[in-house]
């Protein structure tokens, strides 16, 4: 791992933290109910800090799976996914907070990002 791969992991995941302390201050502050930009501020900002958690994460498990070898496009493997974990976590909230969520669906959008990134990173 070189010493650029180790800075944009922790700057990575200062900024997740950073946004889940916006997650706290909205989910402590703010009623959904009552106010309603702050249930879509909020899956916002809840799949804003998941995705960007899971962007260090995803690279990782391919850093660790390929014998601690980065590869090119690694970084952008990893930011991919972290944006389908983050955009899939939005919009399990969404569905929450519209009274929409069922397992069906939930298991149909879980399979067209599974899909989606499986047909984008096939290699060649």
């Amino acid at each position: 791992m070189e010493p650029r791969d180790r800075l944009l992991n922790l700057g990575l995941l200062a900024v997740a933290g950073v946004v889940w302390v916006l997650v706290g201050l909205i989910v402590a502050t703010r009623d959904p109910f009552l106010d309603a930009i702050a249930g879509y501020l909020g899956a916002l900002l809840i799949g804003l800090a998941v995705g960007l958690t899971a962007i260090p994460l995803a690279w990782l498990v391919v850093f660790s799976r390929h014998r601690r070898i980065a590869y090119q496009g690694d970084w952008i493997r990893a930011g991919r996914r972290g944006g389908w974990i983050g955009l899939f976590v939005a919009v399990i909230v969404v569905l929450r907070l519209v009274d929409a969520f069922q397992l069906p669906i939930i298991l149909f959008l879980a399979a067209i990002f599974v899909v989606a990134e499986v047909t984008l990173s096939a290699e060649r």
